[in-house]
């Protein structure tokens, strides 16, 4: 189901021809996928599924986003194709919370009894080491090890699990993950101690596989809390919808009934406080919504009767009545719900090169804790020493933190951004927004509110009003839906036109009784030369004289002081539009656009922005309807309003909320720091690596030293990402 949001906030509600044969989008929670060698796999196991058209992973909520054929959709085959390789998946429900909280209370546990066996171990063993001066007998200080190895043992074994079981899974898919070479090194260390107490040695290490264990673990914790805090916006959105409705049955009394089940038609009650459950239409008199969650504005709108209403919103007032126009999963918070996991999941170029990078990294690892082994061995030391160190290798150099690098980077700023009325909807949105140095806008619907009014319309006859308002019934573009406005104010049923057709950047046709009806600008009305030609809209009805149809669309409140703020913060700004050149020079003024071009048809818009990219300048286009789409599409970048032809179709890379254009300053400036920390992240990453592993290999790093050193990297990125979220003041 499409929608169309007015600059009112109203929707326009279609239902496709082909909706029946739509694609459908499955959540699966994966429980056991910590590195981006597990997300290529997940990836490609579920491609491999017939009917799947694309499977996205999002690494930091731990979930796969899978779009299929619907007709062949099955969870359980999705579940099936991941077990064959060493996952275990499950079902996520739409209001389901991050799945890493259900098991945060398993790794607590774990982290428990890992640091209590560590403490009691670490006393032990001080009490060895304090004997090597010869007070403590060598039959006291086996008896002491036998006693470590009674505490080490169980607590690796249960403390271990979420490592040795993934790593388990995944070596019995035959593949690799970061969990192997950990759980590598934790069963050798208590392997090698196992056999040195056997030996009656001196040398054991049970404290530090253990206390080994104890920080990888509560480096995972720390790291499930930062990933919660990141928490997908579309998932967070969708779980603020409510999951019950008060429906008004046909004898008149209430009944409460489940969202999922709401049918379009029916007639629900609101009670003020209440969250509105489906998009519908207002049967009462009146209502004083707030719709933040939609559009970001914090301020109330009042709703008429017939105005629509969205999920998600909360009523100021009531009780009030609704008619259901659309199902829940056809909400437009469902809607932008799935732009948004879209946007999150989607693979821009820094991703797409951090996953690159860890492919290869999981058998480098194995590689470089063989090399380091051997080297050692062949350099003379003893086999402990050779292993303790390929051990630390081995531990040290898992790609944790370079998986995570970008993804959090995206999810953090996609966060942001939503809750502050933007929503991404490509993969390399944020990328290409950092990369502009130009801007061009539109104008009607962009720097304008895009609800203009026809202005001295007592001057024009009912029956004018009629016919044309007939043709203005075929567009969505403000300045017809102006002239709709206008028969409604009069209370004049439109003239019933069929075959209404647009002629993008000209106007709208129509053939009646034999006659040719035109609703557009001066030139396709056939006006030349008349005292108006420069006015916006004209109206012809075959043979009889051209009227002339004055509008007067306001600006939007801070559209000068975003333009001067665009401009201080260094961008070229231009205004296209394919108005008349009063009404786009006044708008240009207004708003200090030294550069501007009026009566620019779509193509001229397209050959402008294709000169300045020859120049090379990065292009942000900005603006919205039918005939801004072609331009849209061929900027570097593209933002709209959410008063675009249709939020899900058009060609923008972001849509805005509100009657602001402060969001257009907002997008730029977070795109630029989140470029920022995806390059920091990548030094984090890179940086821990070059200094961590050749002090590893050399002998420098022990095991423990190097799970501390491993898991800080992991919970760095994240850290660094989350600075994204951090209130800035982004106004113009």
């Amino acid at each position: 189901m499409a929608h169309t949001l007015t600059a009112g906030g109203e929707m326009a509600i279609a239902d496709p021809a082909h909706r029946k044969h739509r694609l459908a989008t499955t959540t699966l929670a994966v429980e056991n996928m910590h590195c981006g060698n597990c997300l290529r796999t997940v990836e490609t196991a579920l491609a491999a599924v017939p009917g799947v058209q694309s499977a996205r992973v999002n690494l930091s909520a731990r979930r796969v986003a899978i779009l299929s054929e619907k007709s062949t959709t099955s969870p359980d085959r999705f579940i099936d194709a991941l077990a064959s390789r060493g996952f275990k998946a499950s079902i996520l429900a739409p209001q389901a919370l991050m799945p890493q909280a259900s098991n945060s209370s398993g790794l607590l546990r774990r982290l428990g009894v890992a640091g209590f066996a560590a403490a009691n171990i670490m006393l032990l063993s001080v009490s060895v080491w304090s004997g090597h001066g010869g007070d403590m007998p060598a039959s006291q200080q086996t008896l002491f090890h036998w006693l470590s190895a009674l505490i080490a043992l169980p607590a690796v074994a249960y403390a271990g699990q979420p490592f040795f079981t993934s790593a388990r899974q995944a070596l019995a898919a035959r593949r690799l993950n970061m969990d192997v070479p950990i759980s590598l090194g934790v069963t050798l260390a208590t392997a090698m101690s196992l056999f040195q107490t056997f030996r009656g040695s001196e040398q054991v290490y049970f404290d530090a596989a253990v206390t080994l264990l104890f920080f990888l673990l509560l480096g995972r914790v720390l790291d499930q809390g930062v990933r919660t805090r990141a928490a997908s916006a579309a998932e967070n959105l969708l779980g603020r919808r409510t999951v019950t409705a008060s429906q008004i049955r046909a004898n008149g009394s209430l009944g409460p009934i489940a969202v999922a089940d709401v049918e379009p038609g029916m007639r629900l009650q609101i009670a003020a406080g209440e969250q509105i459950p489906v998009d519908g239409r207002l049967l009462t008199a009146s209502a004083s919504l707030d719709e933040s969650i939609v559009t970001g504005e914090s301020a109330p709108r009042y709703a008429a009767r017939g105005d629509v209403v969205h999920a998600g919103t909360i009523a100021l007032s009531g009780p009030f009545d609704i008619e259901a126009a659309a199902a829940a999963e056809d909400s437009l918070i469902s809607e932008i719900a799935r732009l948004m996991r879209t946007a999150e999941q989607a693979r821009g170029r820094y991703v797409r090169l951090a996953d690159r990078a860890a492919q290869f990294y999981a058998p480098a690892v194995h590689i470089l804790g063989a090399l380091t082994f051997l080297g050692w061995m062949l350099a003379g030391a003893g086999w402990e020493q050779a292993l303790t160190t390929a051990i630390a290798v081995l531990i040290i150099t898992c790609p944790c933190a370079l998986a995570l690098a970008v993804p959090v980077v995206q999810v953090v700023a996609t966060s942001r951004l939503f809750r502050q009325g933007i929503v991404l909807k490509t993969a390399d949105a944020l990328e290409r927004l950092a990369e502009v140095d130009t801007i061009v806008f539109d104008k009607t619907g962009t720097l304008t509110l895009g609800r203009p009014e026809l202005s001295a319309a007592s001057e024009i006859p009912d029956d004018r009003i009629r016919r044309a308002a007939g043709l203005a019934l075929g567009s969505r573009h403000p300045y017809a839906q102006a002239v709709v406005r206008e028969a409604e104010r009069r209370r004049i049923t439109p003239h019933p036109l069929a075959d209404v057709r647009e002629c993008p950047g000209a106007g709208l046709e129509a053939t009646d009784e034999g006659r040719t009806l035109r609703l557009g600008s001066a030139a396709f009305c056939g006006v030349e030369g008349a005292k108006y030609a420069s006015a916006s809209l004209w109206f012809r009805d075959g043979d009889a004289g051209p009227v002339v149809f004055h509008v007067n669309d306001p600006l939007r409140s801070d559209a000068a002081a975003t333009v001067a703020t665009l401009t201080r913060d260094g961008y070229a700004v231009e205004l296209l539009s394919g108005d008349a050149m009063s009404a786009v020079e006044n708008a240009a003024d207004a708003v200090d656009i030294p550069r501007w071009s009026a009566q620019q048809r779509p193509e001229q818009k397209i050959e402008r922005l294709h000169e300045l990219s020859r120049a090379g300048h990065k292009v942000l286009m900005i603006g919205d309807g039918l005939n801004d789409a072609p331009a849209l599409a061929a900027g570097h970048a593209a933002l709209s309003p959410s008063s675009a032809a249709d939020i899900s179709q058009m060609a923008a890379d972001a849509v805005f909320q509100g009657e602001r254009l402060q969001p257009v300053i907002t997008s730029l400036r977070v795109a630029k720091m989140a470029q920022q920390r995806a390059l920091e992240n990548f030094a984090i990453a890179i940086g821990y690596n070059a200094l961590f592993v050749p002090l590893a290999m050399a002998g420098r790093v022990t095991p423990l030293i190097a799970a501390i050193a491993m898991s800080a990297s992991s919970i760095a990125v994240t850290l660094n990402a989350l600075r994204l979220a951090r209130p800035q003041k982004d106004t113009a």
